[in-house]
């Protein structure tokens, strides 16, 4: 990195030259301090003349990267930047770009497009309503419901446009009537055969801290509806009341579990939800109440020996991925990144678990070419202090979607600056509309990758990751927005 202190110096004795020949000599001569008379008179400074006069958009990127170096919020953290020009394959600046560092949900990226390239735009998962046996005359069905998932990630939850509950189970009942069935001699089974186990581990080294208010699923209950995504446990009497952080250990998967509310008398209870038995249970109180009686219960059925010859009643097809990517990018949705990390396991390892989605995404990774020097992917959320990754890594990875059919898609998933997603409140100024990027946020790491449209109409990729800075997130923020915006200009 060239030091571009001196190099400001020399132009400034210029610039206050130029400056001087502005001014009246009246102004000169004038018996007031020079810096009263420049406030009085309302101009630039000599250095800021200088900027403008002499410095091209990238010497001003080149300048403000100096100048970060020695800022107080950030000259005793660990950060690298760089922004790369696709057509010429060339860096245009740069600081510390092959240096590791802890992505937070910049790792949504390497997720969502894994995805996109093995599952396909339009992927969709399927949840089925199935019986078996006969159905008499009188509308009295001699057999079982199935209710079969695929381990939809949006059940129920309207995101992406994803049917409620209520409107899952209008369906499935109206199915119920047009097949004439009005009472069940049999039970509901689930079968969720895609899930190995409902029981999700945690990440490694995960962070409850960064949103208070959300938390990632970590077991199953059939008690509370999957959509709120909360864990509710009850205070342990050794906690203080005023203390708002509690840690805990599941007892479904011996791992940590955080909540910032509790009830009751000291005694630990966590309900997580399980979206298939919430829906089974659901659509048998709803058909009761509808005049459809059933005799049986709802019962899990995850392997069957000897299948029974089923019809379909009813079938919900959830939003498509593309639908999926985009809101899981825009809202930096940790449960529905997940989630895509186990379905890409499945499809392509054959195993719902974690574990084997990570194989396969870093497979992916590998066969793409991603400069893997300095990768940990942990997590398909960046919830993880265990992930890392090198700016030079994410802007040449960035660059390589650029031809492929999936890209316009990729692209309209992330967020834009001062217009949508967690990119609203940042660039609404300079750059609003123009910065296309994932976020990232964890306790004193801030990360931002993505695309720049230059004033020009050139499109530059960029990543910025700044580890473990002092003072305040919207401080470092402020000074992201810095170093990006004369790059508009290039």
């Amino acid at each position: 990195m060239v030091n571009f202190r001196k190099y400001i110096s020399g132009f400034t004795v210029l610039a206050s030259g130029f400056f001087l020949s502005q001014v009246p000599v009246s102004a000169v001569l004038y018996s007031q301090s020079y810096e009263n008379q420049k406030s009085a008179l309302n101009l630039p400074s000599p250095v800021a003349i200088a900027e403008k006069v002499f410095l091209s958009p990238k010497e001003l990127v080149d300048v403000n990267v100096n100048t970060m170096m020695t800022d107080p919020v950030l000259k005793n953290a660990s950060w690298g930047f760089v922004i790369y020009d696709p057509k010429t394959n060339k860096i245009i600046s740069s600081y510390n770009e092959n240096m590791p560092l802890v992505p937070a949900s910049t790792t949504k990226l390497l997720t969502t497009e894994t995805a996109l390239h093995l599952l396909g735009e339009n992927y969709r998962w399927m949840t089925e309503l199935d019986y078996s046996g006969t159905v008499e005359e009188n509308g009295v069905l001699n057999g079982n419901l199935y209710l079969i998932g695929s381990g939809d990630p949006s059940l129920g939850t309207n995101k992406a446009g994803a049917w409620s509950y209520r409107e899952i189970i209008t369906d499935f009942i109206a199915g119920l009537n047009r097949e004439g069935i009005k009472k069940i001699n049999g039970d509901i089974f689930i079968q969720t055969g895609l899930y190995k186990s409902n029981i999700s581990r945690l990440p490694e080294n995960i962070v409850w801290l960064e949103q208070a208010n959300y938390y990632l699923p970590a077991g199953s209950t059939k008690d509370i509806n999957p959509m709120n995504e909360k864990l509710v446990v009850k205070k342990n009497s050794m906690t203080a009341a005023a203390d708002k952080r509690y840690f805990y250990v599941s007892p479904y998967t011996k791992q940590p579990v955080y909540a910032d509310s509790y009830e009751g008398d000291g005694k630990l209870l966590t309900k997580l939800p399980d979206a298939p038995t919430y829906l089974a249970n659901n659509l048998r109180a709803t058909m009761l109440k509808s005049g459809i009686s059933i005799t049986g219960k709802v019962l899990p059925k995850m392997t069957d020996a000897a299948p029974e010859s089923k019809k379909i009643v009813a079938s919900y097809k959830s939003p498509t991925l593309a639908d999926i990517v985009h809101y899981t990018n825009q809202h930096s949705d940790n449960g529905l990144a997940e989630a895509l990390l186990k379905t890409v396991g499945f499809h392509k390892g054959g195993d719902q678990t974690p574990q084997t989605g990570r194989i396969v995404v870093n497979d992916h990774l590998r066969d793409v070419a991603f400069d893997v020097e300095g990768l940990n992917y942990m997590d398909g959320s960046g919830l993880s202090r265990s992930n890392t990754v090198t700016p030079i890594s994410q802007v040449k990875y960035l660059t390589s979607l650029m031809n492929k059919n999936y890209y316009k898609t990729y692209f309209d998933s992330l967020p834009v600056g001062g217009q949508s997603g967690t990119l609203k409140r940042m660039f609404n100024g300079q750059g609003n509309g123009q910065v296309f990027a994932k976020t990232g946020t964890l306790n004193k790491v801030k990360a931002l990758a993505g695309y720049i449209k230059t004033n020009s109409g050139r499109t530059l990729v960029f990543s910025l990751l700044v580890n473990n800075y002092a003072g305040s997130v919207d401080q470092v923020k402020g000074r992201m927005e810095k170093l990006i915006q004369p790059a508009l200009d290039l």
